[in-house]
């Protein structure tokens, strides 16, 4: 498969585990090693061969607008307004849908960085298949992950599928916060606000949830003292 060329990327949030840091400015702008969170995504997906990146605001809309308009490398930026209401993860899909195309997307959240053994994204553009799938979605181990605090999400099978971890009391990989899927996979959402957690899990039910693992090291920058961890282990003291 090729690279998608588009990506939704989730910058909308509140932020309210992020704060004080979040109350002047996004989660999104929140900085780790001198560059804001957004900005270590969207590299990573220009990197990926990305060239628009539909970006949904809402926290300090403005400010996060400004800082994107002044970027100074790709993708290039398109917005989707949820100054009115915050629709979550799968109403910001359902939402930003007439911007996205036709073609198969990544899906971004924005409190994710990583530190990349291999070439995760390439990983996941070649696992990715639209007739066997509904969605594709990136992996860290629990297991060394900073940040990260849950039980796991996910088993994964030889053949890259996924089952929730359920009644299990613990599951080995967790969402590291990028995925690919069709534009139109929320489409058929409730109105307003809603979670694509339960469209994963009627395409896991479905046998058409698949996944693969990062080879490297994750962090799921969520709040302060994450932040600093990350920040640490950037600077390879951590």
């Amino acid at each position: 498969m090729t690279a998608p060329k588009t990506a939704m990327v989730l910058a909308a949030g509140l932020g309210t585990r992020m704060r004080p840091l979040t109350d002047d400015r996004p989660k999104a702008l929140v900085e780790v090693q001198g560059r804001a969170l957004i900005d270590h995504v969207l590299d990573r997906l220009t990197e990926a061969g990305v060239e628009k990146a539909v970006v949904n605001v809402h926290w300090f809309a403005d400010r996060l607008e400004a800082h994107l308009a002044a970027r100074e490398r790709g993708p290039q930026i398109v917005i989707s307004d949820e100054r009115a209401e915050l629709l979550e993860t799968g109403g910001g899909l359902k939402k930003a849908r007439a911007l996205l195309g036709d073609d198969p997307v990544f899906v971004a959240n924005i409190d994710s960085v990583w530190i990349d053994r291999g070439d995760a994204l390439a990983d996941l553009v070649r696992l990715w298949n639209p007739e066997t799938m509904d969605a594709a979605l990136l992996l860290a181990r629990r297991e060394g992950s900073i940040g990260f605090e849950g039980d796991g999400d996910f088993f994964l099978a030889d053949d890259g599928k996924l089952t929730f971890r359920g009644e299990a009391p613990s599951a080995p990989f967790a969402y590291m916060g990028v995925h690919i899927t069709s534009p139109g996979y929320a489409d058929h959402g409730p109105d307003g606000p809603f979670s694509l957690s339960p469209l994963w899990r009627k395409s896991a039910a479905e046998g058409r949830l698949f996944g693969c693992v990062l080879d490297g090291a994750w962090m799921h920058v969520g709040d302060p003292q994450a932040r600093d961890e990350a920040e640490a282990k950037l600077a390879g003291v951590g």
